[in-house]
């Protein structure tokens, strides 16, 4: 292997180009997680550090230096103890592919990573909607608009199915199977793994109906749900909707939704 091939950002690149898509075969969601947690520390060898992308090599990736970064993205960036520790495992992930490729070079970044501990976190409950709070939630979205129309098939979909945001965002057009008597949807959950979920008649009809009313019923591969901008809906659009709503239901029931952390995922657990 040349010398050029043993610096940080060309390994870096073999990484994610090669090794994890076609070695480990993850997910383009998961491998989008992963380059994030390098995407901050980039940010951080530039803004604190003062070094450019290309010029980082593994010698610089000290103990000293990766203490200060997971100092820096709890601090300057606001991360909770569990994206910290995402960011850790990610780095970890990647140290111990870089000292198989080349041992001298990757040697010191392997053996500090390893010395990071994992943080400790404070289990807080789950934040649940109760059966009332749903019906408000479902009845929110005004209809005579099409967000509204979207919001409110959206958060049926999410609140009958279970299903994630990222599972919402992937629901496309052949996903939904209806006949006479039952129906179901498909959804692609973390690592690509796909589970069936039977739904009522009632919920296929109005998914069914939506994708009648957006014109996409003769193209399977569309995606139901999409933003203003984008033909597929992202994770961070589903947030968005659900602080919206939850905000004016606290707003307008200022003795219910009481909880300060609700998310797409309170309406899985509920």
């Amino acid at each position: 292997m040349s010398r050029r091939k043993n610096d940080f950002m060309t390994l870096l690149e073999d990484y994610f180009e090669t090794y994890l898509p076609y070695s480990r075969g993850l997910s383009q969601n998961t491998i989008k997680s992963y380059k994030q947690s390098f995407l901050l520390l980039l940010r951080f060898m530039l803004d604190v550090k003062k070094t450019n992308a290309e010029d980082i090599k593994f010698s610089a990736l000290t103990y000293d230096t990766l203490l200060e970064f997971f100092g820096w993205i709890e601090t300057d960036r606001q991360c909770k103890a569990s994206t910290r520790n995402q960011r850790l495992s990610a780095l970890s992930a990647f140290s111990e592919y870089a000292q198989n490729r080349d041992f001298d070079a990757a040697f010191v970044f392997r053996s500090a990573i390893i010395k990071i501990p994992v943080k400790k976190r404070k289990n807080k409950p789950r934040s649940v909607f109760s059966r009332e709070e749903i019906k408000i939630l479902l009845d929110l979205p005004d209809e005579t608009y099409e967000t509204g129309l979207r919001d409110k098939v959206l958060l049926s979909f999410m609140y009958a199915t279970g299903a994630r945001a990222q599972e919402t965002c992937d629901f496309t057009v052949a996903d939904l199977r209806i006949n006479n008597r039952t129906a179901s949807v498909t959804l692609v959950g973390k690592g690509s793994k796909t589970r069936q979920v039977g739904i009522s008649l009632s919920l296929a009809k109005i998914v069914q109906n939506y994708i009648k009313h957006r014109h996409i019923d003769r193209h399977p591969d569309r995606h139901v749900f999409s933003s203003q901008t984008h033909e597929q809906m992202t994770v961070s659009c589903i947030e968005e909707i659900y602080k919206k709503y939850v905000t004016i239901a606290k707003e307008k029931y200022p003795d219910m939704f009481l909880d300060d952390n609700y998310s797409p995922h309170s309406m899985r657990h509920s």
